[in-house]
């Protein structure tokens, strides 16, 4: 999952329990308030969707897409690419890293998926319902997390500089990558999806960020050093980019009412394939980490890398793809909803088996 991280922690930012604030810690419960408020704004006040939604331009909701760059614009901000420079001195856990995230995560999330959607979960789930959420799985699945593992790194005591070097080089490989692994799998599930308007989101959503992203980092870098940048730059636009996460999905919730008040019980049936999915990628990448005998620091992040999802991209290509209301969207929204918990009983897993590995590892 992909939501406000940090880079650098000063000691007067820290939050009190190492590296994540009370919101953040609490992100499940905003997002729960968030659910059931658009729910009843799409029941009882059903004109302001109906207004917003006439705000389109090539399919991409215009008020949508604005808080979307809102929520991606600070996290592609605090990646320093100038670190790839130094992926080749210890190469291992970008390895692990690379192959996970490409070339087995978005394919057992699609199978995992497909299993409790159209099997277990058969006499609960109509099928053209199931295919759209097995929609929303897979973009999940195809987009690695490129901000919160910043947080997860730190509450792990992960290597600072190696993590962002792992995400630098995701944020790449998203760019050639996302696109045909999406089209592939959504193309073997029986959804058609347009190559045009598949690339349109990820020029809106990565490059145009990832882009401004880069271009104000060096500007400001350039201009005030990176002291200020890290610690009092960044951190301004943290409480803007929870705040543009909520309002989000107010607005997804307002246009998803229907659905959720006509299958309320699919939240639930949604949540158990995403939450096998991140806890089956992280003993994966992490046992592996542990059998070629890396670093801690560099296996937990390694891990929680794979495990947890860039939901914002994943949601802002599912509304371009198939609108607001669809039911697509509602699935990557549920993946937000269950990521942060259990990706905090996973870093204490970790912490609890950091003397699994040598104190002589890769760094």
């Amino acid at each position: 999952m992909s939501i406000p991280g940090k880079e650098v922690l000063s000691p007067r930012q820290e939050p009190a329990e190492g590296g994540i604030t009370f919101f953040e810690r609490n992100l499940t419960l905003w997002v729960g308030l968030c659910m059931v408020g658009g729910v009843l704004l799409g029941k009882f006040a059903p004109a302001v969707p109906e207004f917003l939604s006439r705000f389109e331009y090539a399919n991409v909701s215009i008020p949508i897409a604005g808080l979307i760059w809102l929520m991606i614009y600070p996290m592609m901000m605090k990646v320093d690419f100038a670190s790839i420079r130094n992926v080749g001195r210890d190469p291992q856990g970008l390895y692990i890293t690379w192959v996970v995230n490409w070339l087995i995560k978005p394919f057992t999330m699609a199978g995992i998926a497909w299993v409790f959607f159209f099997v277990v979960f058969k006499s609960l789930i109509p099928p053209a319902l199931a295919r759209d959420y097995l929609a929303g799985a897979i973009l999940l699945g195809a987009a690695p997390c490129t901000a919160m593992v910043f947080v997860w790194s730190h509450l792990s005591r992960g290597n600072p500089a190696y993590t962002v070097v792992q995400v630098a080089t995701n944020d790449l490989i998203i760019l050639v990558a996302f696109t045909p692994i999406v089209v592939l799998l959504l193309g073997v599930s029986g959804v058609s999806i347009p190559w045009n308007t598949l690339l349109l989101s990820v020029v809106l959503f990565v490059v145009v960020p990832l882009v401004g992203g880069i271009l104000t980092r060096r500007a400001v870098v350039k201009r005030r050093g990176l002291d200020y940048f890290n610690h009092a730059f960044i951190p301004r636009f943290n409480q803007a980019t929870i705040i543009g996460l909520l309002l989000t999905l107010v607005l997804i919730f307002s246009f998803q009412g229907e659905v959720i008040l006509g299958n309320p019980v699919h939240i639930l049936l949604i949540a158990v394939p995403l939450i096998l999915q991140t806890v089956l990628i992280f003993f994966l990448t992490y046992g592996v980490a542990k059998k070629l005998r890396l670093s801690h620091e560099v296996a937990a992040p390694a891990g929680m890398i794979g495990a947890s999802n860039f939901f914002e991209l994943s949601v802002a290509v599912a509304i371009t793809l198939f609108g607001a209301a669809s039911p697509v969207v509602l699935a990557t929204v549920v993946g937000v909803l269950v990521e942060v918990p259990v990706m905090l009983a996973l870093v204490r897993f970790a912490n609890r088996t950091r003397h699994w590995f040598s104190a002589r590892g890769s760094h």
